[in-house]
């Protein structure tokens, strides 16, 4: 099946740490990448420890370091840094994600790496980007999100901004991330500038704002500014989650006229949808309290498996809210394979979130969980010309 895989002839070096820069990287291998992960000797990626563990491997690892080699090298030792520009020579792309400056205080600048290999692609992830006054400033997803806009609109009315509670800002620059290496690969082998790669300067708080949809432009037109409106939007209602009799949630959603219709009609037949109150968008909008109250009701007075009945029955927009117990036994997860099982030989069967999308002729596959620090050193030290007794030198100086 490797074979079959679309991107099986694609090598990549991974320098980058935590989330946003391996998401890269796990993307990709996902579909056949050869992604060889680079690590500092003694304690690797930062996310081998965080969180909760699985064993002595960190949840956040298994998941981010999966189908990858694990390399240790130490960039700042001769030997480290001649070791990785070998790898440089053979690779299609390196992905980064140290504070700017870093590489170049490492002599790896991208002009570097370039210069040993003309048609590689650099990928350099960062909280604020490579320029501008703050790209010296040290950053995580959540501070992308508070200076990329999204902290400021999420949460209630009257009550401080909210920040996810996951690595959002993260997984988001990792996707744009992901897309923007393809397309310099589709431009450097199909391209009229065959042969030639270069570098992408991906920023955390950009590809937060940059999912933020037409709020820059609202704002500049008009100077309306969206405030915190919970679980709300300030164009579409109903749009919120209610709880339900037996003390579960049900999200609902009429943006669209014909999905508010479905929805007031099966809460109050034809005279609700009739409502002047509630009859157009704009009218939702100005009575979402008074709407909101009658949906609020309408679910209360049901338990959850009821309320989901009648919205499928309907066709209306609605869903349970489903915790991480639920999903394991949900049937439309079961169905679509959406949970996938790993077999690791130390940990046994390792449940995480299957690949997406799903291609009906190059499938993903997922062939290992993250591996255990330096797994795969000496191998590729040999693949790269190094003799055991080089190797072991390396070894005992500390440089891999």
């Amino acid at each position: 099946m490797a074979s079959a895989l679309p991107l099986s002839n694609i090598r990549i070096i991974e320098l980058a740490n935590v989330v946003a820069g391996p998401s890269v990287g796990k993307h990709l291998s996902d579909f056949g990448a050869q992604v060889t992960k680079i690590e500092r000797p003694g304690d690797g990626d930062a996310a081998r420890a965080m969180g909760e563990l699985i064993g002595d491997r960190s949840a956040w690892w298994l998941s981010i370091g999966r189908n990858k080699q694990s390399v240790t090298l130490d960039l700042k030792q001769p030997k480290g840094r001649e070791a990785l520009l070998r790898l440089v020579e053979g690779a299609d792309a390196l992905v980064e994600s140290f504070r700017p400056g870093v590489l170049e205080r490492l002599d790896l600048s991208p002009d570097v790496l370039r210069a040993v290999n003309p048609g590689l692609v650099v990928v350099r992830v960062s909280a604020f980007g490579q320029t501008g006054p703050y790209s010296q400033r040290p950053g995580f997803g959540t501070l992308a999100e508070a200076f990329g806009g999204l902290a400021e609109i999420s949460g209630y009315p009257g009550q401080s901004p909210l920040l996810a509670s996951f690595a959002l800002a993260d997984e988001v620059a990792g996707l744009f991330a992901t897309w923007a290496l393809l397309v310099a690969l589709y431009h450097r082998d199909v391209g009229e500038e065959r042969g030639e790669g270069q570098v992408i300067d991906v920023s955390l708080f950009e590809s937060v704002f940059n999912i933020l949809g037409p709020l820059p432009t609202l704002y500049k037109a008009s100077g309306a500014l969206q405030e915190r409106n919970g679980s709300r939007l300030p164009w579409s209602s109903p749009r919120n989650v209610y709880r339900t009799r037996d003390g579960h949630h049900f999200a609902v959603s009429g943006t669209t006229q014909a999905a508010a219709d479905t929805i007031l009609r099966l809460i109050g037949g034809d005279d609700l949808v009739a409502d002047p109150r509630f009859s157009t968008p704009d009218a939702r909008v100005r009575n979402a309290e008074e709407l909101d109250a009658v949906v609020a009701r309408w679910i209360a007075e049901r338990d959850v498996a009821d309320v989901d009945r009648c919205f499928q029955k309907a066709g209306a927009a609605g869903v349970r809210v489903l915790s991480m117990a639920d999903v394991f036994e949900d049937p439309q997860y079961r169905a679509r394979g959406t949970l996938l099982e790993v077999e690791d030989e130390a940990l046994g069967t390792v449940h995480m979130a299957a690949p997406v999308p799903r291609m009906s002729a190059t499938p993903s596959r997922v062939t290992h969980v993250g591996p255990p620090l330096g797994h795969d050193t000496d191998d590729i030290l040999a693949e790269l010309g190094y003799c055991s007794e080089e190797i072991a030198d390396g070894r005992s100086e500390g440089a891999w």
